[in-house]
This record gives C-alpha cells, structure tokens and sequence, in this order.
C-alpha cells in the first residue's frame, strides 16, 4: 500500500510529494463496480417481458441517467407500466444480483484502502437509490465510505452538478477542493460542473476528450500520485 503521500492540504512538493485532495468522491455504477451489466440485463428482461424491442444501443444510452428518467424512457418504448413501477422493479433485479457479488472494478479496492490509510474521506455520489449504495458500501471494508449521495436523495440528478456539490457540502469541503471520478458522460457533466477535478475512467462507454477531463483506461494501478496530480490541478491523459 502506498502511504508516502497523506492528507495535509498545507503539503508542499518536498521529495515530488503533492498535497492529497480534500476528498474523493466516487460514481458508483460503472466506476466503483461493475454494475453497468446488471442494469442492462434487467432492462432486457423487462421489456422481453412485455414484447417491446431493446436494443444493446438503447440501453447504453441509459447508462448514468437518473433512474426515473430512464423509466420514462422505458415506458415510453412501451413498457405498460408506471414509472416509478419500473424503477422499483429495475432496482429489485439489481439488489438481487449484488446479494450474491458486490463486482467491484479493477483496481478500486487498492485506491480506496490507499486514499482511507491518507485519511482522505471517499464519497459515493450515485443514481442509483440509496438501499443498492448501501448494498455496494457494505462490500467495502468499514468506514471506507463518508458519506452516500443517492439518486433518490437530490432534487436536480447528473447531468446537473447538484450530486457532487451536495456530497461537498456534507463533507464540509469546497468542491474545487475534490477529485471526482466517474465514467459515463452524463456524470463527467455532473462532476465537471461542480468545480471538481474529474476524472473520466472507461467502463460500458469510451470517455470522449473534453476540456479540463483527465482520462485513464482503468483504475487498476492508480495510486495516490494519481489522485495528487489531479488535485494540484494537472489534466492527465493516459486514454
């Protein structure tokens, strides 16, 4: 484990060390775990369910949208039932699958026992409701996650920056003073908009080139240095 650099925002350059962020605040489907598979497999099988054609290509649009949005567009390709009915029926499917794997992405495990040993707090800012973000929490070793900022629990979810400023605001950190990684774009806007430091990792989507996004293919490997870097503001590019 890599514990060179720690959480001292007053840390210069001494030795190449850089000062860690106040905090880091993790997506959670598709950056934290591999959950992207089981939203899409339960999208499948309701909508096989009720004869309505979807698409690979459909589902993909989803990826990272609130999930009542994604409701609607179900009900709207002809799933005959209520909104809020299909958001209920979609998260019961996925909880059933992390009852049996939380299946965390490659290298997320490392990072976050490196960023918890700096005392660096971690944040879940997710669309997904609160109860899978506990379920996800409760795979990881205690005290890893602050704080849960749940889709069910913001008024205005990604793309709109409200998520990452509220999960900010319950750190009692300034945004600008955060790393935020994510995957999809829907929540590179979210998180971009914020203020905070973004990284953009590849999971179902590639990540498309933006202004001031860093960019890596996974976080396997990632470490402290990485997140530093990020936090003193450097754009890395490592796609």
């Amino acid at each position: 484990m890599n514990t060179a650099l720690r959480h001292d925002p007053e840390a210069g350059g001494a030795g190449g060390s850089q000062a860690l962020p106040k905090a880091v605040l993790f997506d959670m489907d598709g950056t934290l775990v591999d959950t992207e598979p089981y939203w899409i497999a339960a999208e499948h099988e309701l909508t096989a369910a009720h004869g309505v054609t979807w698409t690979h290509e459909d589902a993909l649009r989803l990826v990272g949208q609130q999930l009542i949005v994604s409701a609607g567009v179900l009900r709207a390709a002809g799933v005959p039932m209520e909104p809020v009915d299909i958001v209920t029926w979609l998260i019961g499917r996925v909880q059933d699958r992390l009852a049996d794997e939380v299946p965390w992405r490659p290298g997320v495990l490392p990072l976050l026992a490196d960023l918890n040993a700096a005392g660096v707090p971690c944040a879940i800012v997710t669309m997904s409701y609160r109860n899978l973000a506990e379920a996800v929490a409760a795979g990881a070793p205690d005290g890893t996650f602050t704080t849960i900022v749940a889709g069910d629990e913001v008024t205005q979810g990604k793309p709109a920056p409200e998520p990452y400023l509220t999960a900010a605001e319950r750190l009692g950190v300034d945004p600008a003073d955060c790393v935020a990684v994510e995957d999809s774009p829907v929540g590179i806007t979210s998180a971009l908009a914020s203020g905070a430091s973004t990284l953009g990792v590849e999971a179902v989507l590639p990540v498309e080139r933006r202004p001031g996004l860093s960019r890596v293919r996974s976080l396997d490997g990632a470490g402290l240095d990485l997140i530093a870097r990020l936090a003193a503001g450097e754009v890395v590019d490592e796609y």
